[in-house]
């Protein structure tokens, strides 16, 4: 009598079905939601037996809170988020959370009024003499980013420093939710925000401000949203990562031929998901790109959501991160560069999920990362942070 079968044991098949069948995935009204939106839309989560409730939330707080509640068990978050999560920073309890998969790289944006488009600000060091009157007078100009630890945030602060101006002491800082940021800058609460696109274009749209930078011109191919789960979950239930995982690779490499864009802009318009004209996310997702001010192109380095190795979690994305929390003062002391980042990163998830579908992925972790004013290598985290001439940390 021969063995059994590959796969079989004891009589019965080895099953690869997903732990956890029905998944509630959390979103926020952004375009670069469009993977998980557009899997349970085309039914990809379903292919690979995930039974997908797509739940839209109001805040990044919120997006954290029930993730880490158990509440929703997936979900579109800032790279920044779950490294603040598992470190227990800006407010976060302690609850580890790892990133096997980034969703978008590049189409975030930094937006200012019309009042400093008319003052011909274009960039922080033009800014300057204008934040410093205003903090002269005891009414310090104010910008908005999404939330502290995010990519908003780092922009913001990063592009800001660049021309002299410290984030912390020279201007107020605030936290608005993506949606809300428009409705904010039409009454005069901001001088300026960082956020995902739909919204820069619709202040444009709206008349009440222009894009001064995009984040792919500060970093060209920067990562931005993930797929983030809670390590406890992910830990108890690997065949439903690597299921979603799968799912995503579908939507992404859908999304990424231009010719699926209109459609999908028209489905992630929808008030469900971002509420919005869908004309005005398409526009940006095609690469068109009109800055309010006069300013008109075609940039190649539109948001993106599979090619150039989009969804690989590198480690140094991770380190540089961390770099910016000991800049800013978020951590006390160096950081576990290392440590955290490998916890928090998982390429080994990304990896096995690609094997499975046949994706044979060389996993090339980067080695440098090179922003508009200078590289990161990785080699000494803490002296780059610490080499700011602006700063927090001491």
């Amino acid at each position: 009598m021969g063995g059994l079968p590959t796969g079989w044991a004891g009589g019965v098949y080895a099953d690869d079905s997903p732990e956890t069948s029905t998944i509630r995935f959390g979103i926020i009204a952004l375009t670069d939601c469009a993977p998980i939106v557009m899997a349970h839309e085309l039914g990809f989560f379903k292919k690979f037996g995930i039974t997908s409730i797509i739940s839209k939330e109001a805040s990044w707080a919120v997006i954290r809170d029930k993730l880490s509640l158990g509440e929703n068990q997936a979900t579109h978050m800032l790279i920044g988020m779950p490294f603040a999560s598992t470190l227990g920073l800006a407010g976060s309890p302690v609850k580890p959370i790892v990133i096997p998969w980034l969703l978008n790289r590049n189409g975030q944006a930094i937006t200012l009024n019309n009042k400093l488009k008319q003052a011909g600000v274009r960039t922080p060091a033009a800014l300057k003499p204008l934040v410093d009157k205003a903090k002269a007078a005891g009414a310090p100009m104010t910008f908005a980013m999404t939330f502290p630890p995010g990519t908003h945030a780092m922009w913001t602060r990063y592009w800001l420093a660049s021309g002299g101006i410290h984030p912390d002491k020279d201007v107020s800082l605030i936290t608005i939710p993506p949606a809300q940021m428009v409705a904010n800058m039409k009454v005069d609460k901001m001088d300026g925000f960082c956020v995902g696109e739909p919204w820069n274009r619709r202040a444009i749209a709206d008349n009440i401000g222009f894009t001064a930078v995009t984040t792919q011109q500060l970093w060209k191919d920067h990562p931005e949203k993930v797929c983030a789960f809670t390590e406890e979950f992910a830990g108890r239930n690997p065949r439903t990562v690597k299921a979603i995982l799968k799912a995503l690779h579908l939507a992404s490499t859908h999304l990424d031929k231009l010719a699926n864009r209109s459609a999908a802009a028209e489905v992630i318009a929808r008030p469900t998901y971002i509420n919005c004209p869908p004309e005005i996310i398409l526009e940006r997702l095609m690469g068109k790109y009109d800055y309010g001010d006069g300013r008109v192109e075609q940039d190649p380095n539109y948001m993106i959501y599979s090619d150039r190795q989009c969804n690989y979690p590198h480690q140094i994305y991770g380190t540089w991160w961390l770099t910016q929390f000991r800049r800013w003062g978020m951590v006390k002391g160096a950081p576990d560069y290392q440590g955290v980042t490998k916890r928090v990163m998982r390429s080994d998830l990304y990896l096995e999920a690609m094997k499975d579908m046949g994706n044979a992925v060389a996993a090339k972790e980067e080695q440098k990362i090179t922003l508009f004013d200078g590289t990161f290598d990785g080699a000494d985290p803490d002296k780059y942070a610490l080499s700011f001439a602006i700063k927090a940390a001491a």
